[in-house]
Order: structure tokens, then C-alpha cells, then sequence
């Protein structure tokens, strides 16, 4: 990925949710091409992440996947930007922006969700399986003017799983 790349898909993911309320708003869904529903499932393997052991309302940290389809095929990336907003003794209250990078296209996303202790779901052993779902806000290319939702299953640490809900766009 050129650097021109990394800097748009770190700008989508900043706009997430503000350009996808302002494509709403506009009417920007209805004039999507004439596409059906459809699931998409990924896996995820974790290439980087900066969780902190204790949450702090207000600091923010990222994660990375590479992404592959259910044949194994490398198809892309999973970008999310977290940001604490509440923190207590069960864990903290999280706003996210998320992108995902793939072959045929952007697909980005925002939510708000608990977020379990990193303590309970960063375990190397045993970690507590979790999981949280984001609307689609909007896309490029394939998956322009796309909407619907994303939810991600974190099974292990290292690994999640990515169910992908895309809406018919057909007005």
C-alpha cells in the first residue's frame, strides 16, 4: 500500500461517521446502483494493535487485520480507530471508526459499544470471546453508496471474524 493509500484510508476512517450522515442526508443512498442484499464473511488476523492494559477515557488506540475469505485468500485490511469515552471497573464505553481496505473496494463504518477489559479479552490464554456491530456508512468503488451493518466476532486475541450485512440499495 502506497503512502497516498495509508493516508486516505486513515482519512476515511477519521470521516466515517460525519460523510456518511452528510450521503444520507443528501440523498446520496437513493441514487446507489440497483444492487441485492448480500453477506460477505472475512477473517481476520491481527497485524498490529496499540490496546493499553488500562483504558483512559479520551486516549485513543487502533487495531489492524489482514483480512481472507473463506478459501483463505488474502482480500484486504480491517482499520479501526477506538476511542474510550467512559471507563469503569467492567470496562469502558467505546466510539469507533473502522475501514475496511479491500480488493474491490472501501467499506467504512462507525459505532458506539462496550468494550470488555483488555485484562479479559487481551489474554494470550483463555481470552473472553466478545463481539459488536457497526453501521456501514458509506464506501468506494464496489461498495459505493453502501449501507447496512458489520458485525465482528473477536474469538481469540489475534483473530475475529467479520459478518458483513449489505443492505439492497434499490430504492
Amino acid at each position: 500500500m502506497t503512502d497516498m493509500d495509508r493516508r486516505s484510508v486513515l482519512q476515511l476512517t477519521s470521516a466515517a461517521a460525519v460523510a456518511g450522515g452528510l450521503v444520507a442526508g443528501s440523498g446520496g443512498t437513493a441514487q446507489a446502483a440497483r444492487r441485492a442484499a448480500r453477506r460477505i464473511v472475512l477473517t481476520g488476523r491481527r497485524t498490529g494493535a496499540n490496546i493499553p492494559d488500562v483504558l483512559t477515557a479520551g486516549v485513543p488506540y487502533f487495531v489492524r487485520y489482514d483480512l481472507s475469505d473463506a478459501q483463505g485468500a488474502a482480500v484486504g485490511t480491517e482499520n479501526a480507530h477506538c476511542l474510550p469515552v467512559a471507563v469503569d471497573l467492567d470496562g469502558s464505553f467505546v466510539l469507533a471508526t473502522l475501514v475496511l481496505s479491500l480488493d474491490d473496494g472501501l467499506i467504512t463504518a462507525a459505532t458506539a459499544y462496550r468494550r470488555p477489559l483488555p485484562a479479559v479479552t487481551e489474554s494470550p490464554v483463555n481470552p473472553r470471546p466478545w463481539s459488536h456491530t457497526f453501521a456501514i456508512t458509506g464506501g468506494t468503488e464496489s461498495y459505493a453508496a453502501a449501507s447496512g451493518s458489520i458485525t465482528i466476532d473477536h474469538r481469540t486475541r489475534d483473530e475475529d471474524v467479520l459478518t458483513i450485512d449489505l443492505a439492497d440499495t434499490a430504492p
